[in-house]
């Protein structure tokens, strides 16, 4: 599927992944809309590139649809993707001090990573499905982040692995669900990227996980989450699979 002449949505469009998808995708030729609620961040990128910024609610139905109609509104909306952030809590399940984990902490995490993400993905299909087919029954691309922590999630990350692990379940049963209207799903599992989100916290993030990494011995780069989600796009042939981006990354216990 070519990404010149469509139009796409990234969801969590400011952040480290989301403003490399943005850019990758504008360089290509897409035209975008970034929703997200970094007011700054999003005009900025809209001066920059002449991109569209929409303050989006990932968890809100009507504030995604608002996102969605003014991506429709710059062309046939073929792309949707997914790597926004939000509030989330951990914790072991039962403290040292023998208290179980808040139900809060679980249940922020969920809505945060995982029901947002449902929420945006159903929105976005059904509106990528309203295209016309292209050459195969065509119509577009879901694009979705969970993290290698639904595979092996660490102590204390019980509701974020549990969030991301949903994510992934929900890939191959979305594709088979969207696979007679023309649209595709896929996951993309993150390991341990540098992003700016954490500031001068990276340089130690990287001093600590880069050793870790088998090959490239170093924390992800942002660029390099952007270059996949542009192969997705334009690779037909992939449907209803997880991709691991990790440099062969397993997390350890803690």
């Amino acid at each position: 599927m070519q990404i010149t002449g469509s139009s796409a949505l990234v969801v969590g469009g400011t952040g480290g992944l989301g403003e490399a998808t943005v850019r990758r995708l504008h360089a290509a030729g897409a035209k975008i809309v970034v929703a997200d609620v970094n007011d700054e961040k999003g005009k900025a990128l809209e001066e920059e590139l002449g991109v569209r910024y929409v303050r989006t609610d990932a968890g809100s139905e009507e504030s995604v649809l608002a996102a969605i109609a003014e991506a429709e509104s710059l062309g046939p909306l073929r792309v949707s993707v997914d790597c926004h952030g939000g509030p989330a809590g951990g914790g072991r399940l039962v403290g040292k001090d023998g208290s179980a984990m808040p139900l809060e902490n679980f249940t922020k995490t969920i809505n945060s990573y995982l029901i947002s993400v449902f929420n945006v993905m159903r929105l976005a299909a059904a509106a990528i499905a309203r295209q016309e087919p292209l050459e195969d029954g065509q119509r577009g691309v879901i694009v979705n982040t969970a993290s290698i922590a639904a595979y092996e999630g660490q102590i204390g990350q019980l509701p974020y692995s549990a969030a991301k692990g949903g994510v992934v379940g929900m890939t191959l049963v979305a594709a088979r669900d969207l696979s007679p209207l023309g649209v595709r799903v896929v996951t993309i599992a993150p390991g341990t990227f540098l992003t700016p989100a954490y500031g001068k916290a990276g340089d130690q993030l990287e001093a600590y996980w880069g050793p870790q990494v088998p090959h490239p011995k170093r924390m992800g780069r942002s660029p390099e989450y952007a270059t996949l989600v542009a192969s997705i796009v334009e690779n037909d042939y992939l449907n209803g699979e997880v991709i691991r981006l990790d440099g062969a990354l397993r997390f350890p216990p803690k």
